[in-house]
């Protein structure tokens, strides 16, 4: 098994450098990446924001720049990034039909509130660690590797199929010959598939989103080749890898035009696949994503439990995902709906009656007087508090910075950031408007304490109260320098104020244009988003219509290298 190692090594070598491109790794392709161009990265041996359709079939290549949305081409550059843990579970789930555990994988580094890995670096453990997850997955596909026929033929449709999927695209003759070459050396054909699959899952045209565009004299901003448009779309919308039919509508040449992205993009949203991306896509924005991992004070909130947190998460998700996918896909529902969609733990939590009817998965209706949509529920609440407290300076720092796209900055090195302790004789909304009283904190705690204190009348788990203590809940707020400034009482009626924002509603556009790149915007994507906007507007806030849109902009089908 001497080969079969060494090239395996060359792979995870080129995986382990920290630039990737920059030492050879992964190079341009010469034909857009069909089969008889160059390598690009097969692995075996290769070395803040405040504010026309037919082409040729091998490359996907019509050799001619698609049409731009804005007068001026203008975008920012995209890092190279690593695969997310999510995405790789999905691909493998997709591609191999095996399930595949990614903690050991550890956090994904953030792009804002999103995943991205646009700039981890990778050590020796984390290349042992997707060496140990391949080795895993390959020991698991006994019906994709088994061999009833010739093995080069087995081979050649495993390159074809499978292959071709891993890597978002044909692999190059190149390639191909080098992984050949490693199954020759397995003990039979199925054991040289398996040695493939092994090196394919640590190649980094498999774990990396690998991105050069299509060849261009001078110009800083070039289209993306057809295959990485296809990438880019199923990474997006399903977080995952393009399926057969993507893959062939860039390989004729049928993505180089926005009209064409749409068309796909429109069809991605049909398949179930897209609930994964449209659930992550919240999830990440609310900063829910690890509320399972948030530990309570048992004394203060009993109640309170992994399994509750499981299905806090849960309901966020199904209800994000339904109202975009099968409701109307306003931003105004996503933010004032009063029904959601409980399992067991809530329906106490809500002070809900399960229906006599009742099965897993019907809307629920609440109490409109004290739900309204994402920032009321569970999840939202229950994360943005403290461990034995409702968490008023924890809400409004995430609702200006994920709402407004206003984040305050950090604290000054000598401010007192230890929350008040529970006083049985006072309220939070009491102990917290004394600790914020300091002049050198007020001038961003104005800006915070009145959007938080304005939720008092939900505690640290989401229960809605109008008691703490003994005393009466005071859940009066305030929201300054913004365009919908003024007063409310409780979180029902800033929902509701939040839904009428221009701002808010510009807001969550810039959070998907992160989620769809992977990155921050920035002045060179001000055409893009400025289409975006607008669009988004032009929909009454349909978000369906905002993520069409968003694969028709210049940032998302042209990079700059």
């Amino acid at each position: 098994m001497t080969m079969a190692w060494q090239c395996l090594q060359n792979s995870l070598v080129c995986l382990g450098g920290v630039l990737l491109v920059a030492q050879g790794c992964a190079e341009p392709p010469a034909s857009g990446g069909g089969s008889g161009g160059s390598s690009t990265g097969g692995g075996l041996g290769s070395s803040s924001g405040f504010g026309s359709e037919s082409g040729d079939a091998e490359t996907g290549s019509t050799g001619d720049a698609p049409d731009v949305s804005c007068d001026e081409l203008d975008v920012s550059s995209t890092p190279l990034r690593r695969l997310t843990g999510r995405q790789y579970a999905n691909a493998v789930r997709d591609v191999l039909g095996v399930s595949v555990d990614v903690d050991a994988l550890g956090a994904d580094e953030k792009a804002g509130a999103f995943d991205s890995n646009g700039s981890a670096a990778v050590s020796p453990s984390s290349v042992e660690l997707y060496r140990a997850l391949a080795e895993a997955v390959a020991s698991d596909i006994p019906a994709l590797t088994a061999c009833d026929g010739e093995p080069q033929g087995c081979w050649d449709a495993l390159l074809d199929g499978t292959g071709r999927r891993l890597f978002r695209r044909p692999l190059t003759e190149q390639e191909r010959g080098r992984y050949i070459e490693l199954a020759q050396t397995g003990v039979d054909a199925a054991d040289g598939s398996r040695l493939v699959v092994q090196a394919m899952l640590q190649s980094p045209s498999f774990l990396y989103h690998l991105e050069f565009g299509l060849p261009q004299e001078g110009g800083d901003v070039i289209p993306l080749e057809p295959y990485e448009v296809a990438s880019r779309l199923s990474f997006f919308l399903w977080n995952s890898v393009p399926d057969d039919e993507l893959l062939e509508a860039a390989a004729t040449g049928a993505l180089s035009s926005a009209d064409a992205v749409e068309a796909q993009a429109e069809r991605l949203l049909l398949d179930s696949r897209a609930r994964e991306a449209i659930g992550s896509f919240h999830v990440q924005w609310l900063g829910i994503d690890h509320l399972e991992d948030t530990f309570k004070d048992p004394g203060t909130y009993p109640d309170f439990s992994v399994s509750m947190a499981q299905a806090m998460v849960a309901e966020t998700r199904r209800f994000s995902e339904l109202t975009v996918l099968q409701g109307d896909a306003r931003l105004g529902t996503l933010l004032t709906a009063s029904h959601s969609y409980l399992t067991e733990p809530l329906f106490e939590l809500y002070g809900v009656t399960e229906p006599e009817d009742f099965m897993p998965g019907m809307p629920v209706e609440l109490d409109p007087e004290q739900r309204a949509g994402l920032i009321t529920q569970g999840a939202f609440l229950a994360e943005h508090a403290l461990t034995n407290q409702s968490g008023p300076i924890q809400r409004g720092v995430e609702i200006r910075s994920q709402f407004f796209c206003d984040p305050p900055p950090p604290p000054p090195p000598d401010a007192n950031v230890e929350p008040p302790a529970p006083d049985p004789d006072a309220t939070t909304r009491e102990l917290f408007e004394q600790h914020t009283a300091d002049p050198t904190c007020a001038s961003c705690h104005v800006l915070i304490d009145g959007i938080g204190l304005g939720m008092e009348n939900y505690d640290g788990i989401g229960r809605h109260r109008t008691m703490e203590n003994g005393k009466a809940v005071d859940a009066s707020g305030e929201v300054l320098a913004t365009d919908i400034d003024g007063t409310f009482e409780g979180g029902v009626e800033l929902a509701h104020q939040l839904a009428q924002s221009d701002q808010v509603r510009e807001c969550v556009a810039r959070q998907w244009f992160r989620f769809a790149l992977g990155r921050l915007e920035s002045d060179q994507d001000s055409c893009s988003l400025d289409t975006l906007h607008t669009a988004f507007a032009e929909s009454d806030s349909d978000v369906r219509a905002l993520l069409v849109q968003l694969v028709r902009t210049d940032a998302f089908r042209y990079h700059r290298p």
